[in-house]
């Protein structure tokens, strides 16, 4: 699938995670990026991304060999039902459990989080920041 467009201007420009089963890291991200509706595209050339998330195994043209170490993402969803279903898809696609969906109020009186840990051990987090409007959801690139 060829890319005819980005959304852009949420402060990264691309994060590269380097995984050592490509195929687990794929079947988990494509499960919880559904749930939030970001699209993955994949590739045969041994990474797949979504938005400005790449990623490779350790022997593609994209990494240099090395695995990369114990991240924390944190993807933004639309309201506490795509938190919970977030938390659901991680679960039964090789995610484990590192907080379950709840309020954190220690970081905001509305953040509503879950947390769980990739096939690689990765921090991935769902978080909804209560009532919110932004100025505009993305800047849109279109090729």
């Amino acid at each position: 699938m060829e890319a005819t467009q980005l959304h852009r201007g949420r402060l990264l420009d691309h994060i590269q995670l380097v995984v050592r089963d490509l195929q687990a890291s794929r079947d988990f991200y494509t499960a919880i990026l559904a749930v939030l509706g970001i699209p993955v595209v994949t590739t045969d050339e041994g990474y797949f991304w979504a938005d400005e998330l790449v990623v490779s195994s350790a022997d593609s043209p994209a990494a240099v060999g090395e695995l990369t170490g114990r991240q924390h993402l944190a993807f933004q969803a639309e309201d506490r039902a795509t938190v919970d279903a977030f938390y659901r898809a991680a679960l039964n696609h090789g995610g484990r459990d590192n907080g379950a969906p709840g309020e954190r109020a220690a970081y905001h009186s509305d953040y509503y989080a879950a947390f769980v840990l990739d096939p690689d051990g990765n921090n991935i987090e769902a978080v909804y920041h209560g009532e919110a409007r932004r100025s505009a959801a993305s800047v849109v690139i279109d090729f």
